[in-house]
């Protein structure tokens, strides 16, 4: 695995039994014992290494010298350099979830857990907009039909909007994990390493087809580059590169891969999916987090109701 720290930089914390970069190590050595996914160690990485620029900078190097004050501090610090609110939520997550195993494993004497004094950064309530299906057709005509590049991004497209996935989720695909006469596909190593499936409809399927007529390399993975480029398996970067290219060529918003996992459970919703069945699909344990998606289909009944209502719509109760 890959660490945070080189190893030099490890040889010299060492010799501090609180080192926040040792410690930080082996939380991470755990999670991956524990058989957290690849994108959920990456994750942690990512908000990790946010932390510790922020000690460096304070020359904060020992758990013990981590405070309330601090931890508020550096959250105010993300704030000003730029994080939205999910980010600053992001970031608390992680120091938590370090923070609170450290105080298991170790069980320090009179040490205080700082976080139990510091409250989570609140978060918007409301859903962020989804990619609309208009831009995703727009962006589909920008596809050159019947050449590599254009039948995989146009099958891509279709893909992340059908099955909802989330962008690690998708990419990590393996042919080997598709059915492609029914559209089924496993899910194998979703959040909290739990398994699924999703699914693939009718004009998906048939645009993966012509995607895969292409492939004569031997590379397991489902989405790869072109063959100039190795035909390698598409990583996170390069799916965002790949939506941004296609929303400049269509003139439309740049949409991110989770917009398209918001569209997926708004339609869903709409087209009368209840929320245990979508959690389901969408690889939540729960359904807190698509409540928050309801209030838009309130609106889309509200709007309804008042274009087509029976009465104010009515000739002849000569209400009007």
């Amino acid at each position: 695995m890959e660490t945070i720290i080189g190893s030099q930089q490890l040889k010299c914390a060492s010799a501090m039994d609180d080192s926040i970069l040792v410690w930080a190590e082996a939380f991470l050595n755990d999670r991956k014992a524990r058989g957290s996914a690849e994108g959920t160690l990456d994750f942690y990485r990512e908000k990790l290494k946010l932390f510790f620029s922020y000690c460096d900078a304070l020359v904060v190097e020992r758990i013990s010298q981590i405070t309330p004050t601090l931890i508020r501090q550096y959250l105010l610090h993300l704030e000003n350099t730029g994080h939205n609110p999910g980010g600053k939520h992001a970031a608390f997550r992680t120091l938590r979830a370090f923070l609170n195993w450290y105080e298991g494993e170790t069980e320090p004497e009179a040490w205080s857990n700082p976080m139990r004094k510091v409250k989570a950064p609140k978060v918007p309530t409301e859903p962020l907009e989804p990619v609309s299906f208009e831009n995703v057709f727009r962006m589909m005509k920008t596809c050159e039909r019947g050449t590599f590049t254009g039948d995989r991004d146009e099958a891509i497209l279709l893909c992340l909007l059908d099955t909802g996935a989330r962008a690690n989720e998708f990419l990590d695909i393996d042919l080997t994990d598709i059915n492609q006469a029914r559209g089924d596909i496993l899910i194998r190593q979703g959040k909290g390493s739990k398994p699924r499936q999703v699914y693939l409809g009718r004009q998906s399927r048939r645009a993966l087809r012509k995607y895969l007529k292409h492939r004569k390399d031997n590379n397991t993975a489902l989405w790869v580059t072109h063959p100039r480029f190795d035909s390698e398996r598409i990583k996170y970067d390069g799916l965002r590169s790949l939506l941004s290219r296609r929303a400049n060529l269509a003139k439309v918003d740049k949409p991110t891969p989770h917009d398209f996992r918001r569209a997926f459970a708004l339609s869903m919703l709409r087209n009368g999916t209840d929320l245990y069945t979508l959690a389901k699909l969408m690889g939540h344990e729960g359904i807190t987090v698509l409540q928050r998606y309801l209030k838009q289909t309130y609106n889309d009944t509200e709007a309804a109701h008042r274009k087509a209502g029976p009465v104010d719509n009515s000739k002849f109760l000569g209400l009007n």
